[in-house]
């Protein structure tokens, strides 16, 4: 039964996006990027709720906007209403009453009136200055009752366009970060490896020209599963792990232990610069499925500051 109705929503949704008036939908995409104003969502039922989610989509994404509850606005709160906004009313019957009672008094405002519908012939598409009618073949609920797939393509058609503002507008990262400095979205794009990492005293160093033997206290003490190799100059040379440890205990413990790291440290390892995102560090350390990396040096330029470990980014909240 499943397989079947997703199979049957699918087809709802294609029919959605093959009949779709791209043009119209300009249309309503220009109006939006020139609004001076904000742009006021608005409906009744399951389709307030979706107008209340992309108000919520657009303020995140860099557009001024806001949920009005259609009742609220006809009992005192319609005064936040200005000639310069736009008013958005989303109905799939286009027939709601508390909807059609309040675009005249928004229009007597001065305010542009939006519908998106999915009865071409409803009052709301006739009464608005500019509307659209969303292609709907039906719902997917057995009586073509319960909102299912018009809720659906109310919610795409929205976040099409709320994506669309954030390219015109150049809504970079960082603008999205000053918007979500909390959860897991926030420490995506705020925390870097430099809020992270380990540094100074806590980074287990050594240079070339050490033995395996007189390292073993460094890598047991500093518990971060590796050693760094640097030269005098703080220069990544290298990096031994307890990896590579076990291999070469393997091969001839007591050769290996008179050993320089020079020889045993790995030359070619994966890094990560000073300043980049923690995500981006923790994509790159699990880049190769089969081959995961736990600890990565992080450099500026070739000059060594730090240490990431997986450990602390996943801890940290990011995954």
């Amino acid at each position: 039964m499943l397989k079947d109705l997703f199979e049957e929503y699918q087809r709802n949704l294609n029919f959605f996006f093959k009949q779709i008036d791209k043009t119209r939908a300009e249309t309503i995409f220009r109006l939006f990027f020139e609004c001076q104003g904000m742009l006021i969502f608005t409906g009744v039922g399951k389709s307030g709720i979706i107008a209340e989610k992309l108000a919520m989509t657009m303020i995140s994404t860099g557009t001024k906007a806001l949920y009005l509850p259609p009742m609220n606005a006809l009992h005192g709160d319609i005064g936040i209403v200005t000639d310069k906004d736009v008013l958005i009313c989303i109905s799939k019957s286009g027939e709601s009453d508390e909807l059609l009672s309040l675009i005249p008094f928004a229009q007597k405002k001065g305010c542009k009136t939006v519908a998106w519908v999915s009865n071409e012939n409803s009052k709301l598409l006739q009464t608005c200055e500019v509307g659209i009618c969303l292609p709907l073949n039906k719902e997917l609920c057995p009586f073509d009752l319960a909102p299912t797939t018009s809720t659906a393509i109310q919610l795409i058609f929205g976040d099409v366009l709320s994506v669309a503002l954030m390219k015109a507008k150049k809504f970079s990262l960082d603008d999205y970060a000053l918007n979500h400095p909390a959860g897991n979205i926030g420490k995506r794009i705020t925390l870097t490896v430099d809020d992270l990492m380990l540094k100074g005293k806590h980074l287990p160093l050594c240079y070339p020209e050490d033995s395996l033997k007189e390292v073993l206290v460094t890598l047991t003490n500093k518990q971060c599963g590796c050693v760094l190799v640097v030269d005098q100059k703080h220069q990544m040379q290298g990096i031994f792990t307890d990896g590579d440890l076990r291999r070469a205990l393997q091969k001839d413990a007591a050769s290996m232990l008179e050993k320089k790291m020079g020889d045993l440290m790995t030359k070619s390892f994966i890094r990560t610069q000073k300043g980049v995102l923690a995500w981006e560090a923790l994509r790159l350390m699990q880049k190769d499925p089969k081959r995961r990396v736990m600890m990565m040096p992080v450099l500026d330029q070739n000059h060594l500051v730090g240490l990431i470990r997986m450990h602390d980014i996943v801890q940290a909240g990011i995954s």
